[in-house]
């Protein structure tokens, strides 16, 4: 688990660091600054929310969340 939020919190942590420099010191910021505080801003506009998501089949005789089951063959 620490593997997968690792980078995550790194790489928010550079993006919040480009931003206040962009928004504290604009004279001395850069081109580096900008493109990181850019390119997180247009990867927080991804639909990744719209993902699908693979879920098993369940069997026939199965029953659903209603306590229904299915009897089709």
């Amino acid at each position: 688990m620490v593997r997968r939020w690792a980078p995550a919190l790194v790489l928010g942590g550079v993006w919040w660091w480009a931003v206040l420099r962009l928004l504290l010191e604009p004279q001395h910021a850069g081109l580096v600054e900008g493109a990181v505080a850019a390119g997180g801003w247009g990867l927080s506009l991804l639909p990744v929310h719209v993902a699908a998501t693979v879920r098993p089949e369940r069997v026939a005789e199965e029953p659903d969340e209603s306590g229904a089951t299915d009897i089709s063959p």
